[in-house]
C-alpha cells in the first residue's frame, strides 16, 4: 500500500500535504478511484480482468514475479553490453 496526499490550500495559496490513513491504498485501488479510470487502461483491458489477476495472486507472489522479471531483464541487458564490448 501507498499513502496518497490530501492537499489543503491556505488563504495565502500555499499548499500543504498531509497523508491521512484513509488515503492509504494500493496503486490498483488508486487507479480504480480516479474519475473515468477506464480511459487510462489499454484498449481491450478491463477492471474485471485486473480484479481477477489481483485477487488470484498474493502480494508476496506478485513481488516475486516482478523481481524475477527484473532479474531476467537486467541479465539480458548485461549480456548485450558484454557482447558489444
Amino acid at each position: 500500500p501507498c499513502f496518497f496526499p490530501k492537499i489543503k490550500t491556505d488563504s495565502k495559496g500555499k499548499q500543504r500535504k498531509s497523508y491521512p490513513y484513509e488515503k492509504m491504498m494500493t496503486p490498483y485501488e488508486k487507479l480504480k478511484s480516479l474519475p473515468e479510470a477506464e480511459d487510462y487502461l489499454k484498449p481491450g483491458v478491463t477492471f474485471e480482468e485486473f480484479g481477477t489477476i489481483a485477487s488470484g495472486i498474493s502480494d508476496n507472489q506478485s513481488a516475486r514475479n516482478m523481481n524475477e522479471a527484473k532479474r531476467k531483464l537486467f541479465q539480458t541487458i548485461n549480456e548485450q553490453v558484454n557482447q558489444a564490448a
